[in-house]
Order: C-alpha cells, then sequence, then structure tokens
C-alpha cells in the first residue's frame, strides 16, 4: 500500500485472486506502481466512457473487437480516460493477447496484464476493494495520530510553532503559515532537511514574484479558516512545499486537521490579545479619570509589564476617525502598533478603547528633553500600525495623534485626560503627525461649545458670507484665507503655498475683506475669524 490511499496495481497483483490467475505483464511493467483507485470489470466496447480514470479493468475480451483498428481503438480509449491497468483473462476469446493490443498498450503507456487460469472477477473485485478500503482507514489512523499529537502539544502549553514542527515531521517537508495575503507568520522544518526554512520561504516568494502565481506543483495548500462558523473567511493558509518528497493525500488530510486546531489557537490568541490590549485600556483611562491614584498606579503598571523607570512619562493618544474604527480589528492593530514602537526604544504602554475609538498609551523618557524626538517617532510608529493593520482608507482623515505634558504618575493622569479630550476635538485636523495636547486649548474649548447655539451663530457672523460665496462662486475664498491667517497674514508666504502670483493673492484678499466687511490687518478682526474657523468643524 502507497500512502495516497489506494494500492498499486503491483499490489493488486500480489493478492491472492489475481494471483491466482497467473498474471503475466505484457506492456508497462515499469508503471506497475500506478494507483488502482477502484476496480471495474467488463465486455462492452465502450466500456471507457463509464470509467473515470484510475480504475483497474477486468476483462475477458469480448468488447476489444476482431478487427485490429478496433483492438487499438478500444485501447487508446482506456488509456486516454487513464485507467491504472487493463487485464484480460485468456480463454474462449484469446489464447494470447494480440501483437496490435500489446504494441498500441505499449506505445500508450498503459499496463497490460494477461491471466493465464480463470478468475472469479467478484472475489478478484471485492479483495482489491476490501484493500483499498483499507488503506484510507490506514490513512485516516496517521492522521489522526498527528491530530492527536497536535492536540496534545497545546494541551501541554505549546502554540503555533510546535503543531507545525510536528506536521514538518510528518510530511518530511517544511510547513509555512502565512496570512491570507501571503505574508510569513511561522515557518518549520525538519531536522534532516537540507535547507532553512526561511531560505525555501524567500524562495518560494521568489518564485511567485516572478511567475505572478501561487506555489509551484506538489504543494499543499490549506485554509485556516476565520470567524464564525459558516462566514467562509480565511484567517491564515498552511503551506507543505515538497522540498525533501513528494507530497501525497495523507499529508493533505493531516493538514487540513491541523488547520482546525490553529483555527482555534489563532482565535484564542486573538481574542487574548484584543483582551489584554483592552484591559491595559481600561487601566490607562481609569488613570485619567482619577479612579486609580498616582501612589496606586505604579504598582498596578507593573503588573502589565510597565516598568518606565524613573524618568518623566509622557501621555499620547490617537484618536481613529469614526469611519475607520474597527470592528473586530483591535488586536491586530494593537500588536501592528506595539511592533512598530519597538524600534522607538523606550518603554510603552499600550491599550485600546474600541468604544471611543481611542488608542492610548504611557511611554518612559530617559529626560523631558527627549519629548519631541520620541513623539515623532511614536507618531510614526502608530500611523504605521494603523497601515499595517488595513485601517487606512482613501478619502477619510488619518488618525489624529495628540502628545500631553511629561511628567509623574500625577501628571500622567491628567495629561492622559487632556490628550483624550483634545483628540477628540482634533478630529479632522491632519497637517500635523502629531499635535501638542497644550496647543489644541482652543478647539477643546469650541468642541465643548458645539451643541450650543450661540457657536453657530458667531461662525455665522463671522465667515458666514465667504461660505455663501464658495458654495456658488470659484475661485473659493475659505482655503484663501485659512492659509492666510495660518501664516500670520505673511502675504508672500501665504502667495508660494498657495501657488499664486502676488497681485492674485492681493485681489483675493480685496475681495474677503469686502464679502467680510472687515479689515483683515485689524488683530480683533484677525482673531475673530481664526476662531470662527476653527469652530466650524464644530457646527453644522
Amino acid at each position: 500500500m502507497d500512502n495516497q490511499g489506494g494500492i498499486t496495481v503491483q499490489r493488486a497483483l500480489e493478492l491472492p485472486g489475481l494471483r491466482s490467475g497467473l498474471p503475466e505483464v505484457v506492456a508497462g511493467a515499469d508503471r506497475l506502481h500506478r494507483t488502482v483507485r477502484w476496480v471495474h470489470a467488463g465486455e462492452v466496447p465502450n466500456i471507457a466512457s463509464l470509467l473515470k480514470g484510475g480504475e483497474l479493468l477486468l476483462t475477458t475480451g469480448l468488447g476489444l473487437g476482431t478487427r485490429p483498428a478496433e483492438q487499438r481503438a478500444f485501447v487508446r480509449r482506456l488509456a486516454d480516460r487513464g485507467i491504472a491497468a487493463l487485464v484480460v483473462e485468456l480463454g474462449p476469446r484469446f489464447a494470447r493477447l494480440p501483437a496490435t493490443i500489446v504494441e498500441t498498450a505499449r506505445a500508450a503507456g498503459l499496463p497490460l496484464v494477461q491471466l493465464h487460469r480463470e478468475v472469479p472477477f467478484v472475489a478478484v473485485t471485492e479483495e482489491i476493494h476490501t484493500e483499498i478500503v483499507n488503506g484510507h482507514y490506514a490513512l485516516q489512523r496517521q492522521a489522526e495520530e498527528v491530530h492527536r499529537q497536535c492536540t496534545e502539544a497545546l494541551l501541554g502549553g505549546g502554540g503555533v510553532p510546535q503543531v507545525l514542527r510536528i506536521l514538518s515531521d510528518f510530511a518530511a517537508n517544511p510547513v509555512f503559515l502565512e496570512t491570507a495575503d501571503g505574508q510569513l507568520l511561522y515557518a518549520a522544518g525538519t531536522e534532516s532537511a537540507p535547507a532553512d526554512p526561511l531560505q525555501v520561504w524567500d524562495g518560494l516568494r521568489g518564485q511567485r514574484a516572478a511567475r505572478e502565481s501561487g506555489p509551484p506543483s506538489g504543494t499543499v495548500l490549506v485554509d485556516v479558516p476565520g470567524g464564525g462558523p459558516g462566514t467562509g473567511s480565511v484567517r491564515a493558509r498552511l503551506v507543505l512545499l515538497a522540498v525533501s518528497g513528494a507530497l501525497s493525500p495523507v499529508h493533505r488530510m493531516a493538514a487540513e486537521r491541523a488547520a482546525g486546531l490553529l483555527a482555534v489557537v489563532l482565535m484564542q490568541a486573538r481574542q487574548e490579545e484584543e483582551l489584554a490590549a483592552r484591559g491595559r485600556g481600561d487601566f490607562l483611562t481609569d488613570l485619567a479619570e482619577g479612579r486609580i491614584t498616582a501612589e496606586d498606579a505604579p504598582a498596578q503598571a507593573r503588573v502589565l509589564g510597565f516598568k518606565p523607570g524613573d524618568g518623566p512619562l509622557l501621555p499620547v493618544v490617537m484618536r481613529l476617525a469614526s469611519e475607520l474604527s474597527p470592528s473586530g480589528n483591535w488586536a491586530l492593530l494593537a500588536r501592528a502598533v506595539l511592533e512598530e514602537l519597538s524600534s522607538v526604544g523606550v518603554p510603552a504602554l499600550l491599550g485600546v478603547r474600541p468604544v471611543e475609538g481611542r488608542v492610548p498609551l504611557l511611554l518612559g523618557l530617559r529626560s523631558e528633553s527627549e519629548r519631541t524626538a520620541v513623539a515623532d517617532r511614536v507618531a510614526a510608529a502608530l500611523r504605521a500600525g494603523v497601515e499595517r493593520a488595513g485601517l487606512e482608507r482613501a478619502g477619510v482623515h488619518p488618525p489624529v495623534v495628540v502628545v500631553g505634558v511629561a511628567g509623574g504618575w500625577a501628571a500622567a493622569s491628567a495629561g492622559l485626560r487632556h490628550a483624550a479630550e483634545t483628540a477628540t476635538a482634533a478630529q479632522g485636523l491632519s497637517e500635523l503627525p502629531w499635535y501638542d495636547a497644550r496647543r489644541l486649548d482652543i478647539d477643546l474649548l469650541l468642541w465643548r461649545l458645539r451643541d450650543h447655539p450661540d457657536l453657530a451663530a458667531f461662525v455665522d457672523r463671522a465667515i458666514g458670507p465667504l461660505r455663501d460665496h464658495d458654495a456658488t462662486s470659484r475661485p473659493p475664498l475659505l482655503p484663501t484665507l485659512q492659509t492666510y491667517l495660518a501664516h500670520a497674514g505673511r502675504k508672500a508666504e501665504t502667495a508660494r503655498e498657495l501657488h499664486l502670483n502676488r497681485q492674485t493673492l492681493y485681489n483675493r484678499l480685496a475681495r474677503i475683506s469686502e464679502l467680510l466687511g472687515t479689515d483683515l490687518d485689524d488683530p480683533q478682526t484677525v482673531l475673530a475669524l481664526s476662531l470662527a474657523l476653527r469652530a466650524r468643524r464644530h457646527t453644522p
């Protein structure tokens, strides 16, 4: 028996039923390793149309025809159908197989056997089918044994690497776990493997890139399901590569059983990872809202793995746009951001708050002078994590990152609360990689007044005529005013940013003054317009 779940032609000939017929192989002796999927007996000329491939056909030759052309066509049709072998019992029809039949079988690469003694075809069929079924059961037992070993490894505290190693040892080939989009998660090889599995993976990746297609033939691919039952989603993919030897159906069977275990492991890991991230987010929120005192916070932070040292703490909050707030991607987001933060080189405690769409974190600085440099690196890491988690979308404002004031635990409490509030107020801003919470106090005040009718009335009085103009006329003038005020009334810088010549800018500013009935050189006017432009994000 081979490991493909059938038996070979050679093995079928060795069983008592066919062996009693004194079998003689007259063609295709080099192809007796073919797998017999099933046995069929028949005497009709068109029997090839009844077959699917892989059968061992038993016949007395009545359907072979009497003319050489009929015999050649009969054998060719069987070969084209992909049967495993043709067995002809000699007797009344043929005392010996004609040379035409033998030569055609030899040319087609079809194993041809003649039986010199009569055998009961029913008994031969039953015997071979029993052997095939027993072979399938044997393969099932092998796959179940791999499943048992993987289960025991997981119950013993092992994880994905142990499961892959067991599967790799069974297949005697490297095994990989990749994401649904082809990114490598884990790799495992055997001790006897000729190459490092990571080198093998690099080679596979190169082949994929060169051929713009999937893995090479002979590879076993098994999806690791994700989500709930019946969702059809794929969390990951098992890849078995035929490097040291061929892979067979029993290896796929074992991989399918391992994939079921890995789906549970990955789902549990994701749930545990998200729960841990939420737990850290709850701690940081409780600290911000005063439910945890500055005295108790260090001990609780150490339990969560945060050991900042004696330097100041830097509170940071990232707020996702409402369109980006993920449903079920928080574990992936937390993992991606933490991996990005590992390159920053400072202790970090990161949590998630899915309801608010917020990611709070505390960083341990060596000194307050590091604040700006660390904030730059952390903001880049946060945005890279969002991108890796697949949460960036065209046409949606990117997340806002707000950095608070560095200080001790008491300052961290107030700083987290202030940064969280200002991050909410700053939604829609995207000019800077990160914002200093202290410079967003006006935005925070305006945001708190967002539902007050006086704020909307103020915005309408201050810039209403410009909004009306921009709704019907071109060019729009609000962007010009906003850029002019952002540059503190410096016309040369404003013109450069807007790509305008001086005279065009002067004409636009004159038109703005005319519509608003104000003097853009008046400090009080400039202050009112700046506030109105900032407040309009919070008003209908």
